[in-house]
Formats: structure tokens, C-alpha cells, sequence
């Protein structure tokens, strides 16, 4: 009798070690809540010296993240992120100030940026004559927001 008491109560608790993750809880994990309300975005940007980014070491590298809160390594995390979003994550649409002054001499500048923008992949190439011209086109260029020249508004 003794021994069938001790078959009786391993094959329990062997049944609940093999079938209880199969039960309750587990079996709702497919249908959980997302880890995150907020769509990735995290973003790499990178500033070389040279006509594009296949031929050129980048000189600097920093990060921006957007979700839940600007940060990273970018300069001004806050207000890139919000240059971003007011583009809807669209970099071709970005524009240079308005009454910045450069001068016309030709030391190209290339930045990318890759990574993940709320949730779709983004890379995106873009050349400026100079270092001035790249910082008249705002803040999410990775530096600062006048050029070497020093001549234009903040």
C-alpha cells in the first residue's frame, strides 16, 4: 500500500510538471499585450567628410531614440525628435533656415541616418556643400547649428 501511495503522488506531480505549462496562462501568452505602447525608433546618425558615405569614414556617430523619451547620444535629443516628428520621420523633406549666409566653398559633408523610425525601417543619404550648409538644415544633423563660418542665426 505504501508503495502505491508513492507511484500515485510522483505520477502527480510529474503529470503537473509536464502538462502545467500547458495550462492557464501559458496558453494565453500568444494574445498578451504588446512589452511597449511605443513603436521603436531608434536611429543612428553619422556625419564623414566626402562626396558619400561608400567612400568616407564617418567622423562622428551619435544616437537618437524618440519613444517614450528623446534620448541618446545626439546633441540636442529633444529637439530633434521633435524636428522628426513634425517631418513624419520624412529626412527629404527637411529644409535649410531661412537667411543663413555659407560661403560657396565646396568641402562636402555627408550624413546618414539608419535604424528605425516608429516601427519601419529608415536609411537615408544626404551631401551638403560645406559644414555651415549641413547646420542650416536644423538640428537632427547630428551637430551644431552653425557652421564653421559662424555666420547665421542660432
Amino acid at each position: 500500500m505504501r508503495n502505491t501511495a508513492r507511484w500515485a503522488a510522483t505520477l502527480a506531480l510529474t503529470a503537473t510538471a509536464v502538462c502545467g505549462p500547458l495550462t492557464g496562462s501559458a496558453l494565453a501568452a500568444p494574445d498578451a499585450a504588446p512589452a511597449s505602447l511605443y513603436a521603436p525608433s531608434a536611429l543612428v546618425l553619422t556625419l564623414a567628410h566626402g562626396d558619400t558615405a561608400a567612400l568616407a569614414s564617418p567622423a562622428r556617430a551619435v544616437t537618437l531614440s524618440c519613444a517614450p523619451t528623446a534620448s541618446g547620444t545626439h546633441p540636442a535629443p529633444a529637439a530633434a525628435c521633435a524636428e522628426l516628428r513634425g517631418l513624419n520621420g520624412d529626412f527629404d523633406s527637411l529644409r535649410a533656415s531661412e537667411g543663413v549666409m555659407c560661403t560657396k566653398q565646396y568641402d562636402p559633408v555627408v550624413v546618414t541616418v539608419d535604424g528605425v523610425w516608429q516601427g519601419k525601417r529608415v536609411s537615408y543619404e544626404r551631401t551638403f556643400a560645406n559644414e555651415c550648409v549641413k547646420g542650416s538644415f536644423g538640428t537632427l544633423h547630428a551637430g551644431r547649428r552653425r557652421g564653421p563660418c559662424g555666420i547665421g542665426p542660432r
